[in-house]
């Protein structure tokens, strides 16, 4: 069906081109002895003068109209370059290894065509065993970490731009401030807007905040940061997310599936949640829950040394009454982490 629209949709171009008298869209670059002014339909609009618009291009023929040179990738010899030189034994031998680069933020997609090589050899988790660790320090661009493959680890000192972790599948991205910076880190923005967007996999730990849309459409990855802009979570269909720090508004909107885990730190949050999706359940109760909330910020604290989490993990239980648990309406919430979960209540009872 799909075939025989683009077949007639290519044959009534076609048609088109030969009422104009030309071969080719191409033909069409400048031609503006094609085009005619429609009288506006405004006063304001008829007394627009478009002949300086509609005068015919005159260039030489050395200069075409329109470009003609190959567009190769701008960092064609730059850091993800590098990145696979530098590796492709430790690849080829499944060896594994920890490398070393500084990062601008024109670097962009940085370690996609590493994961591209590890999964053309080896499939998505074929290195898990023995990965591939990228030190990263300065500043990411964008899409740090993109189709993450299992094997990939990237740890990155400083910060990144907006989509990192899109559509990651596996391994892990773990980004922190420089040691010595006098901000604390649960003020301070790390990474930018729609990080892990349609993610499946793997792990990612920022002591820092994120910008807007943090986990949209997030589908089987596990997550910890510390703060996020709004519409975090957004049609969320798998994995989790810890949230140690404020949300902003629309929490959870579309959310299907998976399921978070926010600190309520400013007393707002159950006014931010898209209560359509999904609701806002207190941790206080939830015993299971909150263990399984400890031990994700002890491996955000292992990861990135966050002052933010080793308070919290110091002081735990005055914590826990500032967190929810966020999920799906439709969610059963005694099976979310694959078994019965059980309130404190209910281990106290079956302990006596």
């Amino acid at each position: 069906m799909v075939v025989n629209y683009f077949t007639g949709l290519a044959d009534e171009v076609r048609e088109l081109l030969a009422e104009l008298g030309v071969e080719k869209l191409t033909d069409l670059i400048g031609r503006t002895d094609l085009l005619e002014a429609v009288e506006g339909m405004t006063a304001k609009q008829s007394k627009l003068d478009l002949s300086s618009i509609l005068e015919t291009p005159v260039s030489p023929l050395s200069h075409p109209l329109y470009w003609t040179e190959p567009n190769q990738p701008f960092d064609k010899a730059e850091l993800n370059q590098k990145i696979i030189e530098e590796t492709e034994a430790a690849v080829a031998s499944r060896a594994g290894g920890s490398f070393y680069f500084d990062v601008r933020n024109t670097d962009r997609s940085v370690g996609a065509r590493l994961s591209g090589s590890v999964a053309k050899r080896y499939g998505n988790q074929g290195m898990a065993t023995s990965p591939i660790k990228l030190y990263l320090d300065g500043t990411a661009g964008q899409s740090l970490g993109v189709w993450n493959a299992g094997g990939v680890e990237i740890y990155l000192t400083g910060d990144a731009n907006d989509y990192v972790g899109k559509g990651m599948a596996g391994g892990k991205l773990v980004i922190k401030p420089h040691v010595g910076t006098t901000f604390a880190c649960n003020d301070a923005t790390i990474v930018g807007n729609t990080c892990l967007y349609g993610a499946t996999g793997g792990k990612l730990f920022a002591a820092g905040t994120a910008g807007e849309r943090f986990g949209v459409r997030n589908s089987g990855t596990i997550a910890v940061i510390e703060g996020a802009g709004d519409n975090a979570c957004e049609y969320m269909t798998g994995g989790i997310v810890a949230i140690l720090g404020a949300t902003g508004v629309n929490f959870g909107a579309g959310m299907t599936g998976g399921f978070a885990y926010v600190m309520d730190s400013n007393d707002d949050f159950e006014g931010r949640v898209n209560t359509e999706s999904v609701e806002a359940i207190s941790l206080s109760d939830l015993y299971i829950h909150q263990e399984h909330l400890r031990g994700l910020i002890a491996e955000h604290l292992e990861e990135t040394g966050s002052v933010h989490a080793e308070n919290i993990l110091a002081n735990f239980d005055e914590w826990i009454p500032k967190f929810y648990l966020v999920k799906p309406k439709a969610a059963d919430l005694r099976t979310l982490l694959g078994h019965q979960s059980r309130s404190a209540a209910e281990l106290r009872v079956q302990a006596q």
